[in-house]
């Protein structure tokens, strides 16, 4: 009986812990978004950049912090951010400071899954994705390597739910040290206009991409399913034959 109290109080503690930890990242989130009067302003590239510029160098650590909070709290979509970045610093510092937020907001994202477990992810993701992902890396954990990488993936909830699983944190962060780049520098750069210009040849190159990527996108989410099933059976069996 004391046991039970005790395991009882340990998980109360742990609730409020959780709570506290929400509260006071989300607080101080709102706080520094409504003080710069960012809250009214990241749902545009053109307003963050304005923002970015407005904010002279410590506009750097606030596109980090912007990087940092799209992986964990806030729903902007990185291509906002990212193509802001693009039009103030150019597509080396802007794959460097979008890499440093992204990769600290992933690392803070499987912590918090890791050291406050199923209730807060369930908080953050939803039930039903909570429950999806947190089986499908369970059964296949080696296939989080190529989730990250192909785009059909949710690979900011990847990384949350992760926390819940078995997975090594050098598994986890030898994994974002390589997919995390990749996405990052290619759309920095192939964005930028540097590589494939926006006029010209580039212009053909441009269409033919695009057609590419559409039909893989559409093909993708078309037999996303059948993909899903072909990974977690792949992975399922390598996990068995390492045991």
């Amino acid at each position: 009986m004391k046991e039970q109290t005790l395991s009882v109080k340990k998980k109360i503690l742990r609730i409020l812990i959780v709570l506290t930890v929400v509260a006071v990242v989300v607080g101080m989130t709102y706080y520094v978004l409504k003080k710069t009067g960012a809250w009214e302003s990241v749902n545009s590239v053109e307003k963050i950049k304005t923002l970015i510029l407005s904010l002279g160098f410590y506009g750097r650590l606030f596109f980090v912090l912007l990087q940092f909070l799209q992986v964990t709290f806030l729903p902007i979509p990185s291509t906002i951010t990212t193509l802001a970045g693009l039009l103030v610093y150019g597509p080396l510092q802007t794959s460097l400071l979008s890499l440093s937020g992204i990769l600290l907001g992933s690392t803070f994202a499987f912590f918090l899954g890791r050291q406050f477990g199923r209730k807060i992810v369930t908080f953050m993701v939803g039930t039903e994705s909570c429950k999806k992902w947190t089986k499908f890396l369970t059964e296949a954990k080696y296939s989080f390597f190529i989730m990250m990488i192909l785009p059909i993936f949710p690979d900011d909830i990847l990384c949350l739910v992760a926390g819940l699983t078995d997975m090594s944190w050098a598994f986890f962060v030898i994994t974002n040290l390589i997919s995390r780049p990749l996405a990052v520098f290619s759309t920095c750069f192939l964005g930028s206009g540097d590589i494939i210009p926006y006029e010209g040849w580039g212009l053909v190159v441009w269409a033919i991409l695009l057609i590419g990527v559409a039909v893989v996108l559409y093909l993708s989410f078309k037999y996303r399913k059948q993909i899903e099933i072909f990974l977690k059976k792949k992975f399922s069996r390598l996990k068995h034959l390492q045991k």
